[in-house]
């Protein structure tokens, strides 16, 4: 018997290992953020009773819940739940420059974004809503099997690219984006995906995840620097007269970022490797309610 076919599941063995963990982690993160009692509950054309609300001009008389405004001064609204659920896609950045950690003792920036999507995702499945990959074939789905799903193709996907861009050729009505990135490589990409997702009217959030070593610059003296894939390639002598130079395109890139978020009606936010995900989680999913 060939040992071909034992060589390729003791690979694939290999290669699944990671997921329960990352499952597992996510699920932990996930359990740090207190949801609210009704979730991500909006008004709507639903069934369900939701909450009495004063009537304002122009709502239609049939609205009116006579019974509750007999026992006021006022005409109050029966307000329905919205019970059509919304989808919302992630991309979480498989470029090679997401693999970089400056510590033995930080996770890379991949291993974070993928940790934020998978917590994210799990929240808002937990609140009613859909979920998926953008660029995925399989739509977003409430079933428990996206989850898993979600995390087997975070976990295979990966890029020769030195940076990464979001692809998306259909953008979906009545979704909203979710993009984690480093966002250090050409915007052009970026922006074309925020222009079709402006079009359509959905909103959305990126997050910058940057490792504190790309946010301190704390080189001096000869330095060599090199991307992940090993495709460029700079080699200076005094490091330290590039620190203020440094900081000033990093700056400006971040507005970049924060004035495209704006423009868009979108959420915008930086995290750091090491510092804590539960914060950049609680923000996340505070920004998609917002912009529910």
């Amino acid at each position: 018997m060939s040992s071909e076919p034992l060589r390729f599941r003791q690979r694939a063995e290999e290669l699944a290992a990671p997921l329960p963990g990352l499952l597992a982690e996510a699920e932990h993160l996930a359990a740090t953020i207190q949801m609210g009692e009704h979730g991500r509950r909006r008004s709507g054309a639903g069934d369900e009773f939701w909450q009495y609300r004063p009537a304002m001009p122009g709502d239609p008389v049939r609205l009116i819940d006579w019974r509750r405004s007999a026992r006021s001064d006022i005409h109050f609204v029966r307000q329905r739940e919205w019970q059509a659920m919304q989808s919302v896609r992630f991309w979480a950045d498989p470029s090679q420059s997401m693999n970089f950690a400056s510590s033995k003792d930080l996770t890379t920036k991949a291993r974070r974004a993928r940790l934020l999507v998978m917590a994210t995702a799990i929240l808002l499945q937990r609140g009613g809503e859909r979920v998926g990959l953008l660029g995925d074939a399989n739509p977003p789905s409430a079933n428990k099997a996206a989850l898993l799903r979600m995390a087997e193709t975070l976990f295979v996907m990966g890029s020769e690219a030195e940076y990464g861009a979001p692809d998306a050729p259909e953008l979906q009505s009545n979704s909203q984006l979710v993009l984690v990135s480093d966002f250090l490589g050409d915007l052009a990409s970026l922006e074309l995906v925020i222009e079709r997702a402006m079009a359509r009217g959905l909103r959305g959030a990126m997050v910058q995840v940057l490792d504190p070593m790309e946010v301190e610059f704390p080189f001096e003296g000869r330095t060599v620097f090199q991307s992940i894939g090993g495709s460029i390639r700079f080699e200076t002598q005094k490091a330290n007269a590039l620190k203020s130079q440094y900081y000033d395109r990093l700056k400006e890139r971040q507005f970049e970022l924060k004035d495209l978020a704006k423009r868009a009606g979108w959420l915008f936010e930086t995290h750091h490797t090491d510092t804590s995900a539960a914060s950049a989680l609680m923000w996340l999913y505070q920004a998609l309610e917002r912009g529910s």
